[in-house]
């Protein structure tokens, strides 16, 4: 290796030697002990010299930089508590429908999948799901009532986030998939395109990954239709970086919010992501595709003068 490990206070120098500046020390030794330099350095980017990427820009602190970390660990948890809040709620609505419109059992029919191969992987995965799970109910429909696969509903349970993404998406007669997506008064097209954005979502936000200015290689499809209130928040221009908007989070965030106000009409999660993202320095927000209006958009406007 031509690169030896560094202690903290070489850490320390080294940004320090590219323009950093560092008026409490201490603090910042502190934050290179219990926060890997590589994970950290990753943010610098936002403020360095266009084109050197190890010279930050003249007058950059290391509390920028720290408070742009802090960010985006405040934003995932956000988005990783919403994510979750939307799983439980398809998992609960897609066995509602499954079990009423075609059977308790009829996930293992693949006459009721457009692609029956996928179906077959989706239920390799689910069966090696349920091995793995340690919960009483699996053991007990195979134990005691001699069923090697669970009703429905039980087995929403303990699939994945990506198991469920499959089945919802392959599901025939697309009316099945409309009835899960009507209770979010979306498409059914726009529903599966959106669950299956918010598991790459939670599977990033879950790996503490850095999510406030990623680029997405699958996307969510926008709503074109319906519903009508949220077109007006939606981004779709061009960003100032010169990206399709859909490539980083705003929009995704947008859905999130109304998915959120349909599961949870009390929560408090939308106003406290408006407030987050209103603490981000507005130089940074379009690397997020924040309109430069964004605040004054309805539902953020709604959401940052409530108090809840």
């Amino acid at each position: 290796m031509s690169k030896p490990p560094l202690t903290y206070r070489d850490q320390l120098n080294q940004l320090k030697s590219r323009g950093l500046q560092v008026p409490d020390e201490a603090f910042a030794l502190h934050i290179l002990a219990h926060h890997n330099y590589y994970r950290l350095s990753a943010y610098r980017f936002s403020f360095t010299v266009p084109g050197a990427p190890d010279q930050f820009q003249p007058g950059t602190t290391f509390t920028q930089l720290w408070n742009l970390y802090h960010f985006d660990r405040s934003l995932r948890q956000l988005v990783l508590e919403a994510c979750k809040r939307v799983e439980i709620s398809a998992r609960s609505r897609l066995a509602y429908e499954i079990g009423h419109q075609l059977g308790p059992l009829a996930y293992l029919e693949n006459r009721h999948f457009s692609d029956p191969l996928e179906h077959a992987r989706t239920l390799t995965k689910l069966d090696s799901e349920m091995t793995r799970s340690k919960e009483e109910f699996i053991k007990h429909h195979k134990r005691t009532l001699g069923m090697p696969w669970p009703p429905v509903w039980a087995l929403m349970e303990v699939a994945s986030f990506g198991s469920i993404s499959k089945l919802l998406a392959g599901l025939e007669p697309p009316a099945i998939r409309q009835s899960v997506a009507d209770t979010y008064d979306l498409d059914e097209k726009i529903f599966c395109s959106l669950f299956h954005h918010l598991s790459v979502l939670r599977n990033t936000a879950a790996h503490h990954s850095r999510l406030w200015n990623r680029k997405f290689t699958f996307t969510v499809q926008l709503p074109r239709k319906k519903p009508r209130h949220l077109a007006p928040n939606f981004n779709v221009t061009l960003s100032p970086l010169g990206n399709p908007n859909e490539r980083r989070i705003y929009n995704s965030l947008v859905l999130l919010v109304h998915m959120m106000q349909v599961i949870e009409p009390s929560s408090t999660l939308p106003h406290r992501l408006a407030c987050l993202l209103d603490t981000l320095d507005p130089a940074l927000q379009p690397e997020m595709e924040l309109p430069a209006d964004w605040k004054t958009r309805p539902m953020w406007q709604a959401l940052l003068s409530a108090h809840p």
